[in-house]
């Protein structure tokens, strides 16, 4: 990836202030999973999806190199992206906290012919294969081409991240 400055550009944000100025901007909440080599399941609240392409279909995917579950997703080939309702902040919530056991009273399916998971009371999950992975900064960004979608259900009202918090919008 290429990257150019044009002429003489302002100094970049601090992190805090960065962060202050991306809290203005309302985000789509998911919880990505994938198996680990061993068949052990990982997964983390991740505000930071988005699609790239329509032909092919493509998503990405922001993974922090300090998230617990970066190790798992730099060797997947493929991932889930679990789409969160406002019944769902509690979720969230739990696959946002470390050192718990994010899995614990969570209903897991597999799509079929895999062995990736896929939360099984999300109105919508969707299957992606690793296209490619594009460090940058201190987060991997995962492209996914998506092979499967699996839907169930009314879907309840979207779950954003907006001002450092679980909003439900309406």
């Amino acid at each position: 990836m290429v990257s150019t400055k044009v002429g003489d550009s302002p100094p970049a944000l601090g992190s805090a202030e960065f962060r202050e100025a991306m809290s203005f901007l309302a985000a789509p909440l998911t919880i990505v999973t994938a198996r680990d080599a061993e068949g052990r399941a990982w997964g983390f609240t991740a505000s930071s999806v988005t699609s790239v392409s329509l032909e092919p279909p493509l998503v990405l995917v922001g993974v922090s190199h300090t998230s617990s579950c970066f190790g798992a997703l730099s060797e997947a080939t493929e991932f889930s992206i679990n789409i969160l309702g406002s019944d769902h902040r509690e979720l969230a919530r739990t696959f946002a906290t470390r050192g718990v056991d994010r899995f614990s009273g969570v209903r897991l399916a597999d799509w079929p012919d895999s062995t990736v998971p896929y939360l099984a009371d999300v109105a919508v999950a969707l299957r992606c294969v690793v296209t490619s992975r594009v460090p940058v900064g201190d987060h991997t960004l995962l492209i996914g081409e998506l092979s499967g979608m699996h839907r169930q259900g009314p879907a309840s009202a979207p779950l954003v991240w907006y001002r450092r918090d679980f909003r439900t919008p309406l």
